[in-house]
């Protein structure tokens, strides 16, 4: 395989494996861990592989058309530090997922739960092979949406749920911040490709917008890092699965954010505000962590809090401002993983086998877990700096480099006691984990019989410890060749600073910091244990929970501030917001108009007389709706309908057939559903005495408003109209619509083609409301004060019902006295006729859009002539199904043009002669409007049968729709 295609490659395999993780669910638990570690091996040597691409500080880049028009190209770029992430990446997730297999109950729903973290690997890697900044915010915000996925897997726990929720908000609203940053970073730059960036240090730290566009990327990377003050979120987080916090701790998730101070250290870093910002943030970090950690009583918060600790330290070193503080930190970011993940899986297999996690429950599980207590110390050696393994050299780096600094003798010697208080405390944290849970008297009240874990549990903690220990003896040929790509990478290969990583440097300075931090630790240790039995949290620093100011926020945000609101405008009624929005668009037209060079005159005498009749008539119809509706709501929905039923006729007199289909059955839809809804209004007024001086008031003005938006709105129009651009507008589409696009059908052509991405963006935001719709009106029903009793009385007792209880089980055939026979047998030739719309669409009217309104009307229609129930029972609709691969069609058919080196979604054409039916015109733009067909399809049928579910009034006790039960 060239070496041109592999990222793309890798970065796409997570993401197919998946989907296929989540179709092929029901075949077991097996098969999902063979796609999790499968792919990830695979992705593990596909990296290997680029290696002689990336040494000596080169890099990979794969650049792949998006939109060429914009400026805007997904681009892969792979040099030695992403490259080493990427290793991190896939190996460790290949161990997570062997671990997984038998660390997760038997029944989880596995196959969602490896999806869950194959998406989750892909994201991670699109972070660190973006070589757009654009491309890696998007990657940056699916890592959160997804870590919300899995930290709140098991969410039937409040605490899951509470913490998905957390992290979400913060990692996400850091997001934000950082996609305002790397705006400012393009604008200064006038790039967002990485490479340019890169290249313009310089400029970047001499513009007046560096210090804003510092603070909002610094913010991203703080909160996804869990830097103080953001850094509450991730103990919360330790209601995820085992293997999430795993993998979410040593390889993805938190490490994005020092990742990306890493990566932008030389365009940022090197100054004053870098220096304070950055290194101050970590320092406290540093301290703060190890401090909470040493008084935690939960195996996984103790490991929390040391990952914010590591993490603060990492922060640190990249402040200073020194290049050999980069390798430092590259190179404990390696050692953090490799330790941290070895740990949060000997957690797990502790909690597995002896049922909890609370250190004052534990001890001398050695006798019962000889294996995982020798795996398990080598692991917590590691994190407490004990020389011959990993984690002491680059915590030596780590004191050499807090003594190189030259930053005024006061903050240079507070550095220092702080790095080996710091330390000295990761010493008691880390003797507290091992001695806390594998050695000492064994306690008379574990939940369970502790044994050890099964054989391919241990086999990663294994793999990972034994990764620590060859790093620790061996650094130079282990991981001096990944080291030193990587460092290059970020700061050049001619600005390589000079560095050692030999075992033994003799007896200095950074040496005996060393030592003395692991004895004053280990004496740390011993004068407080009696106090670690009984504190619940830590002193000083427990009072002040980050956790208790976010809900405190997020309750004057979601609560307070509304009802505040509220009361200051307390009405409930649609009609004034509605008013509000209207007026405000009335006051920005009439500004706009004001200053807007209006450049043509009406041609009155090209007006045919019968057109104007006809808009007459349907300005009759829509004044007639607005009158009626509040004394006869069904004469005001015939009215409205009519009025609809003008702009059909309009848009045939103006050569516009396939606006007046969609129009006509986007009349129908909305006719059913106001249909459905009608009984939920309150009752009406009856007769114009009923209506007192403040109504009619409200009548008047609002007929006013309305007559001026629509002035305005038809002033607009007919501006647009007669412009000449847009004469050149349509001549372009008019011209290019079969030569580029294979279609006669102008209007197809441009939604499927030359629009084809605000099409896609279309169909999202129209299965974002179908879901949405839906979610609220699943669990909703109308108390029985909500619905217009004395109307639906009137209506049962007009057509003949018996009673009240009637409408539970009666369709809406029964109500408006139609044949239900009739209506089924016009079903399957309305679904034909769909198909037809569908099939002639590119060359003539028709298309995906109104070919799935069609198909919907004809779902509907069944529910109206047979009931919900009978439909149900004959046909298996599944919408939500049909919005997903519908979706998924559409976006494909987007991504083929890539394979072929095209931008997203470019169509192709072309004409082929087959046997009996001749020359036939073939085009993948056909694919994607499929997919618009079948989204529509669904979530129109999903809306409408959410609808008509709560209109017949479904008893309680009945069975769920088959929508429901995908929900």
């Amino acid at each position: 395989m060239p070496d041109a295609i592999l990222p793309s490659t890798i970065l796409a395999l997570p993401f197919v494996a998946a989907v296929l993780a989540w179709l092929l669910r029901s075949r077991g638990r097996n098969l999902a861990v063979w796609l999790m570690t499968g792919t990830a091996l695979l992705g593990l040597l596909l990296a290997l592989w680029l290696y002689p691409a990336i040494t000596g500080g080169g890099a990979l880049r794969q650049l792949i058309p998006w939109a060429p028009g914009l400026g805007l190209d997904l681009v892969l770029r792979v040099d030695g530090f992403a490259w080493l992430f990427m290793l991190l990446i896939c190996g460790i997730g290949a161990l997570v997922g062997i671990y997984a297999r038998y660390y997760m109950p038997a029944d989880d729903p596995l196959a969602r739960f490896f999806a869950l973290l194959l998406a989750f690997m892909g994201s991670m890697l699109g972070i660190v092979m973006s070589g757009n900044v654009l491309q890696l915010v998007f990657f940056w915000e699916l890592t959160s949406l997804f870590s919300f996925l899995l930290i709140g897997y098991w969410h039937h726990g409040a605490s899951a749920r509470d913490g998905a929720r957390m992290a979400l908000v913060v990692t996400s609203g850091g997001g934000l911040c950082l996609l305002a940053g790397v705006l400012l970073l393009g604008h200064i730059v006038g790039s967002y490709d990485l490479d340019v960036i890169l290249a313009a240090g310089d400029a970047v730290r001499a513009h007046a917008l560096y210090l804003p566009t510092l603070l909002l990327i610094l913010l991203g990377a703080f909160t996804k890092s869990a830097q103080f003050p953001f850094h509450f979120w991730l103990p919360q987080a330790m209601s995820a699965p085992t293997p999430v916090s795993a993998y979410l701790h040593s390889a993805t998730m938190v490490k994005a954010g020092v990742f990306l101070l890493v990566r932008f250290w030389p365009v940022l870093g090197g100054t004053d505000a870098w220096f304070w910002i950055v290194g101050g943030t970590g320092l406290l970090t540093l301290v703060l962590g190890a401090y909470a950690a040493m008084f935690e009583q939960d195996l996984k918060g103790v490991l929390a809090y040391s990952t914010i600790s590591h993490l603060g330290l990492i922060t640190m070193l990249v402040g200073l401002g020194s290049a050999l503080g980069v390798v430092a930190a590259i190179f404990h970011i390696v050692n953090h993983a490799t330790f941290k993940a070895s740990l949060f899986m000997a957690a797990g297999a502790v909690d597995h086998e002896a049922g909890t996690r609370d250190l004052r429950k534990l001890g001398g599980l050695r006798r019962f877990m000889p294996v995982t207590a020798t795996l398990a110390l080598i692991a917590g050696a590691a994190m407490a700096g004990v020389p011959l393994l990993n984690g002491f050299l680059s915590k030596e780096m780590f004191f050499a480099e807090t003594l190189a600094s030259r930053n005024g003798p006061l903050l240079d010697v507070l550095s220092v006691v702080i790095a080996v208080a710091a330390s000295a405390f990761g010493v008691t944290y880390s003797i507290r984990f091992v001695r806390g849970v594998f050695f000492g008297r064994v306690p008379a009240t574990l939940p369970r019989e502790p044994h050890e874990p099964p054989l391919w549990m241990r086999v990663p903690i294994g793999l990972l410890a034994l990764a620590c220990l060859l790093v620790g003896v061996l650094p130079a040929r282990v991981i001096g060749p990944s080291l030193r790509a990587a460092a290059s990478a970020v700061l050049g290969a001619g600005q390589l600073p000079p560095y050692s990583l030999a075992v033994w440097h003799g007896v200095t300075t950074p040496l005996l910091m060393s030592v003395l931090a692991f004895g004053a630790g280990c004496l740390l240790f011993v004068s407080l244990r009696r106090c670690f039995a009984t504190l619940e949290a830590a002193p000083l620093t427990g009072r002040f929970s980050g956790k208790r100011i976010f809900e405190r926020v997020m309750a004057v945000v979601a609560a307070d501030l509304p009802q505040r609101i509220e009361r200051r405008y307390p009405s409930r009624r649609l009609q004034p917001q509605l008013l509000l929005i209207v007026l405000l668009a009335l006051v920005a037209g009439t500004l706009a108009a004001t200053s807007a060079p209006f450049g043509f005159q009406p041609r009155w005498s090209s007006v045919d007389p019968a057109f104007a009749l006809l808009w007459l008539l349907g300005a009759a119809c829509a004044i007639g709706a607005a009158s009626q509706a509040k004394f006869h709501r069904l004469a005001a929905l015939v009215l409205t309908g009519g009025a609809g039923l003008v702009s059909c006729v309009s848009f045939v007199w103006l050569s516009a057939p396939d606006l007046a289909a969609t129009q006509l059955l986007v009349e129908v839809v909305t006719t059913i559903l106001i249909l459905l809804g009608l009984r939920w209004l309150p009752k009406r007024i009856e007769g114009l005495a009923a209506e007192s001086r403040t109504h009619r008031f409200r009548r008047r003005r609002d007929m006013v408003i309305a007559t001026a938006v629509g002035l305005g709105v038809a002033s607009l129009a007919y501006a647009a109209m007669m412009h000449p651009v847009a004469d050149s507008i349509s001549r372009f589409f008019l011209e290019r619509a079969y030569t580029e696009g294979g279609g006669h059908n102008v209007v197809n052509v441009i939604l499927v083609d030359f629009r084809g991405f605000d099409t896609l963006g279309e169909i999202s935001v129209l299965a974002i409301v179908a879901l949405t719709v839906f979610a609220l009106l699943r669990r909703f029903r109308p108390a029985a004060e909500s619905i217009n009793a004395p109307a639906q009385q009137r209506l049962q007792t007009a057509l003949g019902a018996s009673g009240p209880g009637r409408a539970a089980d009666h369709s809406l055939t029964d109500y408006l006295m139609i044949p239900g026979l009739i209506i089924q047998l016009m079903a399957p030739v309305i679904v034909l006729f769909g198909l037809h719309l569908f099939l002639r669409g590119h060359d003539l009217p028709g298309g995906g859009f109104v070919a799935g309104i069609t198909v919907s009307v004809a779902l509907i229609l069944l529910y109206m002539a047979r009931g919900a129930r009978w439909v149900e029972a004959h046909l298996r609709v599944l919408p939500v199904r049909w919005i997903g691969l519908g979706l998924l069609l559409a976006a494909g058919t987007g991504l083929g043009s890539l394979a072929f080196g095209r931008p997203f979604l470019t169509s192709y054409f072309r004409h082929v002669e087959l046997p009996v039916l001749g020359e036939l015109p073939l085009a993948s733009a056909v694919l994607f409007d499929l997919g618009v067909f079948v989204v529509v399809v669904g979530a129109t049928t999903l809306m409408l049968i959410a609808l008509a579910h709560q209109s017949l009034r479904r008893p309680r006790q009945a069975p769920a729709t088959a929508a429901e039960g995908e929900g």
